[in-house]
């Protein structure tokens, strides 16, 4: 089961990241003539480059420029932006531009569960696809989760489902991109460097429903965007999820409901069983019955669900204080979430580089739950001066301060979180990054006996 793969006999792939690099094996696989093009010439790069050129690639780096040859085809990665030189110069030149996440989709023979969202994909990602294998199913998971679709398209044995992490940066290239089961987790503000304004970045995550056509299930929140409601063609099927009785899909006290169910889905006692990943669950449990799966398997793979590194780990209990990574929290609405999550007052440490503008939303969240804020990075002092009316703000000048000074007024109960509603590059390689340099100094902590 293809869809409609493109007629191509010379392709140009525009970025040699992971999904680049899967793009370009794809086509040649299929007897396309590959170029690719990347502008940088970091060590990775120029690696991934020699093995492509040893398998026949040729590859161009360190140039923004279009270079010279007829392709029928332009692959683009989801790092490059449609306002990039090389796209300009691509269109042009009529060209058609490609998403590599519709390239590996149209080549794929399995079938596709896509999530798309502003925080929370990848645990949703991990959820849907353990629900399948539990239903005995044989499912992968990638897109921006791991695994490029386009390397996952190659996979033999062919799995029966792939579960798709997808992002507004891929979907702004898509054409034809019609997954079984499409799920829009939220929408926060995200990402408007890129889209420019909070319509643009809707328009751009509605494009998972848009081509979606009879049989298909669309998944969204109760609250959802009108303009995400009126990109879903009217021929597929439309369920919610929520927290209020008007959704198809509700989590209330422990459990997933659904007059579409013949009985409801226990996810009391898991990572699930709160206010916001019971709508992580109750989003799982609609894709599953729009996959054809009994949904029950969501509650048994809830009750084994690890989460994933640095999104509420828990790094260590001492002397009574909770230290929690949830470095992956890369933007305030994630902060806040992590804050509802946690189970006790919480010291907050928070700060990197802003993604938002307005810092005000949050503050109610701060009055309630935070007892002070520990602030690092670029922005910190932009933080501080927003917040410090609602929280005791205490700028550190790293993230080893900002642990110690937390860890030094914390008292047993309470909870000490690395949530910090930033990206991380000012200070760090990654969030990635961010979140092991706080576990090993709690390690640091645990093991110099200052419990």
């Amino acid at each position: 089961m293809t869809h409609d793969v493109p007629t191509c006999q010379a392709a140009l792939i525009m970025g040699l990241g992971a999904s680049g690099e899967a793009a370009a094996r794809l086509l040649q696989e299929r007897g396309v003539r590959v170029t690719i093009m990347d502008a940088g010439g970091s060590p990775a790069i120029e690696a991934r480059a020699a093995a492509l050129r040893a398998e026949g690639v040729t590859v161009h780096t360190g140039s923004r420029d279009l270079p010279p040859g007829e392709f029928d085809l332009g692959v683009i990665s989801p790092g490059i932006p449609l306002t990039d030189a090389a796209v300009r110069q691509a269109r042009q030149r009529g060209l058609p531009i490609l998403s590599e996440l519709e390239l590996g989709w149209r080549y794929a023979s399995s079938r596709m569960l896509a999530v798309t969202g502003s925080n929370g994909k990848s645990t949703l990602v991990k959820l849907c696809r353990e629900a399948l294998e539990k239903a005995g199913l044989n499912a992968v998971a990638g897109g921006n989760y791991g695994i490029p679709v386009s390397a996952l398209a190659r996979q033999r044995p062919v799995p029966d489902w792939i579960v798709a992490e997808v992002s507004s940066f891929q979907l702004e290239t898509v054409d034809r991109f019609a997954p079984e089961v499409g799920i829009l987790l939220n929408l926060n503000p995200n990402h408007l460097d890129r889209h420019g304004t909070m319509e643009g970045y809707q328009a751009a995550k509605a494009r998972l429903f848009a081509r979606m056509t009879a049989g298909q299930t669309a998944v969204l929140p109760l609250d959802a965007p009108a303009a995400v409601r009126a990109a879903i063609p009217s021929l597929c099927n439309i369920r919610t999820f929520g927290a209020g009785p008007g959704a198809d899909y509700r989590y209330e006290g422990g459990r997933i409901q659904s007059r579409y169910l013949a009985e409801p889905v226990s996810v009391a006692g898991t990572a699930f069983d709160n206010g916001i990943m019971g709508l992580t669950a109750s989003a799982c449990v609609a894709a599953l019955a729009g996959c054809g799966v009994a949904p029950q398997h969501v509650g048994t793979a809830a009750a084994a669900f690890e989460r994933l590194p640095h999104r509420m780990q828990t790094a260590a209990t001492l002397g009574g204080v909770t230290f929690i990574n949830d470095s992956k929290a890369t933007n305030l609405a994630a902060m806040e979430a992590g804050i509802r999550m946690a189970k006790g007052p919480v010291r907050l440490i928070a700060g990197g580089l802003l993604k938002e503008k307005d810092l005000e939303p949050v503050k109610k969240i701060l009055v309630n739950r935070v007892k002070r804020v520990y602030l690092i990075g670029k922005y910190s002092q932009v933080m501080a001066s927003a917040w410090q009316d609602a929280v005791s703000c205490c700028m550190c000048a790293g993230l080893k301060e900002a642990i110690h000074e937390a860890w030094k007024e914390a008292v047993s109960g309470e909870v000490i979180l690395l949530s910090p509603g930033c990206a991380s590059f000012d200070q760090f390689k990654s969030f990635e990054d961010r979140g092991e340099q706080f576990l090993n100094i709690v390690n640091e902590i645990e093991r110099g006996g200052l419990a």
